[in-house]
């Protein structure tokens, strides 16, 4: 049977949407691999530079390291050195590069699929939705940006906290009116777009002033500098939980649980308190137990988890066997839309995450995690556009604990 033109049609446009976001998703990760790689190496060079010996005047720190077969010196200016050298590297389109590819996955994924992965049953509508989603983000860079204008962005660990409980209140918030997973994403984005706009709006200006102070010859203000040095380490401390974010989607214990905006909220301050270590580790300050302790909270955090998972979903009265074709017949009706070898959803143009339920034996081979995405966690289908009821996930959770026979 031949494909009729507007079904060929669809199916190209599908898979160029694919690889268009295949392509920018690439692309988003190497900048973003670039942009972390250049944040991490230039916070510990800061805080291992020691005291020069036979430096030029104005040198305040120096290091030498060895690389890839050759030896390097490195020496910082306390403020600027006395004249504009010949050539001068600036570091900012990794970030540039990797916040707009970034807010172009954003659009591609989550706003143009805002019907399954933006709203909940009964709640926002897909533009709703968005509007929420982008408020978030032009929001969450405006207070950040005022808390650390304000005089408590001269106390670090003040400010912090005050950022930290913001956080987790948006986090709250978000999971309330949009979908969980999207909720995630939108987190992330938020700390990346404050990152960036870091870059762009203060550490950027800040050096361009301090190179436009330098070839007229007027001495450069230090505090400029300084305050984009505080900008700068406040992304380094944002980096791991971010870097969570991006890979939570492969979770869904996490932004699937009831207290999804907690376990977040958990997740990034061991990620925070990881970065810490190594933070003071460079400073030549071993508090060797800061890894440890994030070790056992990220231990402790999955076995509280599991004990705060969703309510046990009731179990069929009178314990009667459940058969395969009723659960094939949910599952064939609720999830095969898109796990199919030819998804019908005109979103997918393959199964999800290579996922297919096309098959008596590939639904049993799915069934543990059929059991932690639609009973568990209950984040599956994305966003219920399928409608799945709870009496149906308890049909599935009863043929899964009777063993998940297909016959």
């Amino acid at each position: 049977m031949h494909l009729s033109q507007n079904q060929g049609d669809a199916e190209v446009g599908s898979l160029a949407v694919a690889w268009l976001e295949l392509t920018v998703r690439w692309i988003h990760v190497i900048a973003g691999v670039a942009w972390i790689g250049t944040s991490f190496y230039f916070n510990w060079l800061n805080d291992r530079l020691t005291t020069p010996t036979d430096a030029p005047e104005g040198v305040t720190g120096e290091l030498w390291s060895v690389h890839g077969g050759g030896f390097y010196r490195v020496m910082k200016f306390g403020v600027a050195p006395d004249r504009m050298p010949e050539e001068l590297h600036w570091f900012k389109w990794e970030a540039y590069l990797t916040a707009l590819s970034g807010l172009a996955l954003l659009v591609l994924v989550y706003y143009l699929g805002a019907d399954v992965y933006m709203v909940v049953p009964g709640g926002l509508s897909p533009g709703a939705a968005i509007g929420v989603g982008v408020a978030t983000l032009i929001g969450g860079w405006f207070v950040y940006d005022a808390l650390c204008r304000s005089p408590l962005g001269r106390r670090t660990p003040a400010l912090a906290t005050v950022g930290f409980l913001l956080a987790t209140l948006i986090a709250w918030g978000l999971v309330q009116f949009i979908g969980s997973r999207a909720a995630y994403i939108h987190m992330g984005a938020m700390l990346g777009t404050i990152m960036a706009l870091n870059v762009f709006r203060v550490i950027i200006p800040a050096q361009r002033e301090m190179v436009a102070d330098l070839v007229a010859g007027r001495e450069p203000d230090g505090a400029v500098g300084e305050h984009a040095a505080l900008r700068s380490l406040h992304n380094n401390y944002m980096t791991l939980p971010v870097l969570f974010i991006m890979v939570s989607i492969h979770y869904a214990m996490t932004y699937g649980h009831r207290y999804n905006w907690a376990i977040l909220a958990a997740l990034a301050l061991i990620g925070a308190g990881t970065r810490h270590y190594f933070n003071l580790r460079n400073r030549g300050r071993h508090n060797a137990w800061i890894l440890p302790g994030a070790a056992l909270a990220m231990v402790a955090l999955a076995f509280v988890s599991s004990g705060l998972s969703r309510p046990r979903l009731a179990d069929r009265e009178g314990g009667e066997i459940v058969s395969f074709e009723a659960v094939r017949a949910v599952i064939v009706g609720r999830c095969a839309v898109c796990h199919s070898e030819q998804p019908s959803h005109a979103l997918f143009d393959a199964p999800p995450a290579g996922v297919m339920f096309d098959t008596p034996e590939l639904i049993r081979a799915y069934a543990d995690r059929i059991y932690a995405t639609a009973v568990e966690s209950t984040v599956m289908p994305l966003g219920n556009f399928t409608g799945m009821t709870d009496d149906e996930r308890a049909l599935i959770a009863a043929w899964i604990r009777q063993g998940a026979e297909i016959e």
